[in-house]
């Protein structure tokens, strides 16, 4: 199965081309900005594909980052996935960030629990807790920095994300003290390549992920008709 990945949810602007079935990273690149993601995500594309030395047509999948995470981040590339499997007839699968940010550590088979924890600004992380085998514990959601803590019943946690450090700092000193806290800025492109590969598109739709609504909302008297 060859897989084209894309993630710029966060502060990665990133794409990959992977060959499941040799269990080969064909092409990868991963470009660390805050915004921008817009103009660089095509010529980004076009430069994996080209590496990869596979056409489009080739593809038997996509795969792409869902949220939570920036809105304008989210939109550039779902709708880029979106579009390539549309003008390909590929299917694509979505994958939330936090899973995404999970999974390298899931894959250690450690007993220890994992956190991803993405800043919601404002006080408030996204937040997901999954045992060492990826069993959920607390499931996706905003939540104040403080309710975090709870997680520390289940054991010394290895916390992943950009709020990773975040929660660190704050961590109260009559709570177990993390066992690991990797404040990545965005997901592995890899992994999200991996993680497309073992989805099923049907069960997991490319549409976002948010767990809020939009900071930005239309004024009144100034909605946009529905076009459809």
């Amino acid at each position: 199965m060859i897989v084209l990945a894309i993630d710029t949810a966060l502060d990665y602007c990133a794409a990959a081309v992977l060959d499941a079935g040799a269990q080969t990273m064909i092409a990868q690149e991963t470009l660390e900005m805050k915004r921008g993601h817009a103009e660089a995500l095509m010529p980004l594309i076009a430069r994996v594909m080209k590496a990869s030395g596979r056409s489009y047509l080739d593809l038997d999948r996509i795969a792409v980052t869902t949220g939570p995470g920036s809105f304008t981040g989210l939109r550039v590339g779902i709708s880029a996935a979106r579009g390539i499997g549309l003008a390909a007839g590929k299917p694509v699968a979505g994958l939330t960030t936090l899973s995404v940010y999970a999974a390298p550590l899931v894959a250690e088979q450690q007993e220890q629990p994992i956190v991803a924890a993405i800043d919601a600004r404002h006080d408030h992380v996204y937040f997901q807790a999954v045992a060492g085998n990826g069993a959920v514990l607390m499931r996706p959601a905003i939540i104040p920095i403080e309710d975090t803590f709870a997680a520390a019943r289940f054991g010394a946690l290895r916390m992943v994300g950009n709020a990773a450090r975040l929660l660190a700092d704050r961590w109260p000193s009559n709570v177990p003290a993390p066992a690991l806290v990797d404040p990545k800025p965005g997901p592995d492109i890899a992994w999200v390549a991996w993680l497309g590969a073992a989805t099923d598109p049907d069960s997991a739709p490319a549409k976002p992920f948010y767990l809020r609504p939009p900071d930005a909302k239309p004024k009144p008297g100034f909605v946009v008709p529905d076009m459809r």
